[in-house]
C-alpha cells in the first residue's frame, strides 16, 4: 500500500477534482489518500466559497483519507511558499507520490526545467526581467526562453513547477506525477461537465450548476457562501483608516501603497479597486493577495516569523488516514494538532474576520472541530 499526496483548494470541489481522484485510484492500489488543502483563503487571494470545515466533510466522503489544513501564511501567498509550504507537509507525513494536474501533462519536461529553475544563471536573468518591469510571470517565461524552454505561462503547469522546485530543495524522495489537466483554470464559461472552479464561482448565482459537481457539493452550495467581493467594505474601511501605514502588510511592496491610496476613495467595489492598481508589474492575483493581506492584518513582521512550517494541522480523517497517522507519527519532528492549542491563535484570528459577512459557528468550530468519518 502507498501513500499519495494531493495539493488543493477545493474552491469548490467540482467534477475535475473528482476525475483527479478516480484516476489517482485507478493507478494506485488502495492507496492512502492525503490532502493538503487551503483554509478559508486561497492563494490567488479569494475568500473560500465553502468554508474549510465543510470543505473537509465533502473530501472525506469523496475518498480522501486524511485532510491537513495548509496554514494561512503559506495558503494565501507566491506559488513558491505556497508549494514550500505543502511538500514540506506532505514530505513530513511520508508521502510517496504527488499527483497534480497539468496541462502539458509531460513531467520530464517540467522536471528539466525545474532544474534549470534552480540555477545562478536562471535566477539572474529573472531579475534582469524584473528590473525592466515585466510581471513575475512574464519574467520567469523570459528567462526559459534563453535556456531553450518554450513558455510555461499555463496555471497548473506553473504551480507543478513550483511543486517539483521544492521537492528537488527538500531532497525529498516523494515522486512527483502529472495527470492532464482537461480545463483551464482561468476560463469562466461553462462547456462541459468538468469545468473550472473559477467558472462555476463567476456563474454560481446565475445558473444551475448541478452538471458540473458531485451531488453531495449541492448541499454545501446551499448554505452560507463566502466571496471575496462582499469583504469589500472592511477593506475600504481599513484602508483609509490606515492609508498611511498600509505598506507593513505583506506583499504591499515597490511603492505600491501610493497607488493605493490614490484610488481607494473613487473604487466603489472589489472590482473596480483591483481594476484601478492593476499594472504591466501586477497581476490581478498579485494585487488580490495584497488587499487581502491587508484586511486580515498580516503584516511583514508576522509573516517573516512564519516562514516555515511549525506543525501539521488535522481537519478530519477516516479510519485508514486515522491508523496510517497513529503509524507515522512517531517519526515527525513538529507537533502534530488535532485539538486548539495557541499554535493556532493565528488561524482563529483569520476565521474571525473570515465569518464577518454571515452569522455562523465557525468561531467554534475552530476551537472544537475535527472530522471525523467512519
Amino acid at each position: 500500500m502507498c501513500t499519495v499526496g494531493i495539493i488543493c483548494e477545493y474552491n469548490p470541489f467540482h467534477n475535475g477534482h473528482l476525475y483527479h481522484l478516480n484516476k489517482i485510484k485507478e493507478m494506485f492500489d488502495n492507496p492512502t489518500i492525503i490532502l493538503v488543502m487551503s483554509g478559508n483563503f486561497t492563494q490567488r487571494g479569494d475568500s473560500s466559497i465553502i468554508n474549510k470545515w465543510d470543505k473537509t466533510s465533502i473530501a472525506l466522503e469523496l475518498g480522501i483519507d486524511l485532510v491537513i489544513e495548509l496554514p494561512f501564511e503559506f495558503a494565501t501567498q507566491s506559488a513558491d511558499i505556497f508549494a514550500y509550504g505543502a511538500c514540506f507537509i506532505l514530505n513530513k507525513l511520508k508521502v510517496d507520490y504527488l499527483v497534480f494536474g497539468s496541462e502539458s501533462n509531460d513531467i520530464n519536461m517540467l522536471t528539466n526545467i525545474a532544474k534549470v529553475q534552480l540555477t545562478n544563471e536562471y535566477e539572474s536573468l529573472v531579475k534582469k526581467y524584473l528590473n525592466k518591469k515585466y510581471n513575475y510571470p512574464t519574467s520567469l517565461s523570459k528567462a526559459l526562453n534563453e535556456f531553450g524552454f518554450y513558455n510555461i505561462n499555463t496555471p497548473n503547469d506553473i504551480l507543478g513547477l513550483s511543486y517539483i522546485r521544492e521537492l528537488i530543495k527538500l531532497n525529498s524522495s516523494i515522486k512527483p506525477i502529472t495527470i492532464k489537466r482537461t480545463n483551464d483554470y482561468n476560463d469562466k464559461n461553462l462547456s462541459n461537465n468538468i469545468t473550472s472552479a473559477n467558472s462555476i464561482r463567476e456563474n454560481i448565482n446565475k445558473i444551475d450548476i448541478s452538471p458540473y459537481v458531485p451531488k453531495i457539493v449541492l448541499k454545501y452550495l446551499n448554505k452560507d457562501l463566502y466571496f471575496i467581493e462582499d469583504y469589500f467594505p472592511y477593506l475600504k474601511y481599513k484602508i483609509l483608516s490606515e492609508i498611511d501605514n498600509i505598506n507593513i502588510y505583506q506583499t504591499v511592496d515597490e511603492g505600491i501603497e501610493n497607488k493605493i491610496k490614490k484610488v481607494i476613495s473613487k473604487s466603489n467595489t472589489y472590482e473596480e479597486l483591483i481594476n484601478n492598481i492593476k499594472s504591466k508589474r501586477y497581476t490581478q492575483s498579485k494585487i488580490k493577495r495584497m488587499l487581502l493581506h491587508i484586511l486580515v492584518s498580516f503584516t511583514k513582521e508576522e509573516a517573516s516569523k512564519r516562514k516555515e512550517v511549525k506543525y501539521i494541522r488535522i481537519l478530519g480523517f477516516n479510519k485508514k488516514g486515522q491508523k496510517y497517522l497513529n503509524k507515522i507519527k512517531k517519526d515527525i519532528d513538529i507537533p502534530i494538532i488535532t485539538k486548539f492549542k495557541k499554535e493556532l491563535e493565528f488561524e482563529l484570528k483569520i476565521t474571525s474576520i473570515y465569518s464577518i459577512i454571515n452569522n455562523n459557528d465557525l468561531v467554534k468550530k475552530e476551537i472544537n472541530n475535527l472530522i471525523i468519518k467512519n
